[in-house]
């Protein structure tokens, strides 16, 4: 269950983060907003780790390096919800977001990437994945007909 409830509270956080830098972007431009964001994030994460984390910051050098790309990765992943939240709006550009984070998530679980367990690959995830493709294009879909369009096919508003 708590897994849950962080699960649903990263996604409430990420649609909020998202619109906010959007909007903070549209004043100071989109890298400038993405080192403002990621700077403040820095300076919180950095003051919330010095007062309650009990682990040493100098195991870093035990670490894959690869894995510490995780933050140029925060950088990209900034810079492009912004973008897409600008040119597509905040639901059709957050859905495609989610569509394009499960399936490499399931790419992961599939292979075993980056040292997690296998998990096969089932019709059930594909499905899964094909529904939520399917809502996407109905979403942009009803979205593009519009009032004019729905009465011409026989919709109601």
């Amino acid at each position: 269950m708590q897994g849950i409830l962080f699960g649903v509270m990263a996604g409430v956080f990420i649609s909020l983060q998202t619109v906010f830098n959007t909007r903070v972007s549209e004043k100071v431009g989109s890298l400038a907003t993405t080192t403002i964001v990621l700077g403040l994030g820095f300076i919180s994460s950095l003051s919330i780790f010095m007062i309650m984390e009990d682990t040493n910051l100098l195991a870093i050098g035990s670490i894959n390096k690869l894995y510490l790309l995780s933050g140029v990765l925060g950088v990209m992943l900034v810079y492009c919800i912004m973008q897409a939240i600008r040119l597509l709006g905040p639901a059709y550009a957050i859905s495609i977001v989610l569509v394009a984070q499960l399936t490499m998530a399931v790419l992961i679980d599939t292979f075993g990437w980056f040292g997690f367990e296998r998990a096969p690959f089932t019709l059930n995830k594909l499905i899964g994945i094909g529904i939520m493709i399917a809502g996407i294009i109905m979403f942009k879909l009803k979205k593009n007909m519009g009032p004019q369009a729905n009465k011409e096919n026989g919709f109601s508003e």
